[in-house]
């Protein structure tokens, strides 16, 4: 009897921890970031399984300086992988790692190109209990592989903000 009980005791356990780590499936927002690449970005993440998600951003970066003005366009992915922080409902901390591919436009041929990179990434997430509403903070200090037009040496760093309708 105690076996059974066990058991049970283990099977409903496992099964509460698995529906609190499954907030959402899917989301869609802004994200604000500081980086080289994206200060304002179009944010969608979707869980593949229950830990692992994908991001993808479509960003924007306008510059100027003196009389000369260009425009980063920007789209990224990223893997993460989630950990449930303590026995916060919907908080979660994520590692994970990703690309991204701009291009720099410009009327001068030295403030303008292609740049590809990779960044390692590492956040936390936060779903709102009762509404439709996830929050992220990140970080993805970003190595360019490719430069056209870098204005950092190939490297930089980036945080950002993201604010999600779920779905």
């Amino acid at each position: 009897m105690k076996i059974k009980l066990t058991l049970l005791s283990f099977f409903a356990v496992f099964a509460l921890t698995a529906s609190a780590q499954s907030d959402y499936k899917n989301s869609i927002g802004i994200r604000l970031g500081s980086g080289y690449y994206d200060v304002i970005a179009a944010a969608f993440k979707t869980f593949i399984s229950q830990p692992a998600a994908l991001e993808f951003d479509l960003g924007v970066r306008p510059y100027s300086a003196g009389d000369l003005s260009w425009t980063n366009l920007s789209i990224s992915g990223a893997y993460q992988h989630h950990f449930p922080i303590g026995n916060i409902e919907g908080f979660k901390w994520f590692v994970g790692g990703g690309v991204v591919l701009s291009n720099t436009f410009s009327d001068f041929d030295d403030r303008s190109g292609f740049n590809a990179g990779i960044f390692p990434t590492g956040g936390v997430d936060y779903k709102l209990k009762n509404a439709p509403f996830a929050f992220s903070a990140d970080i993805r200090p970003t190595i360019t592989i490719v430069s056209g037009y870098d204005y950092y040496n190939n490297f930089y760093a980036n945080g950002g903000l993201t604010a999600r309708y779920v779905f």
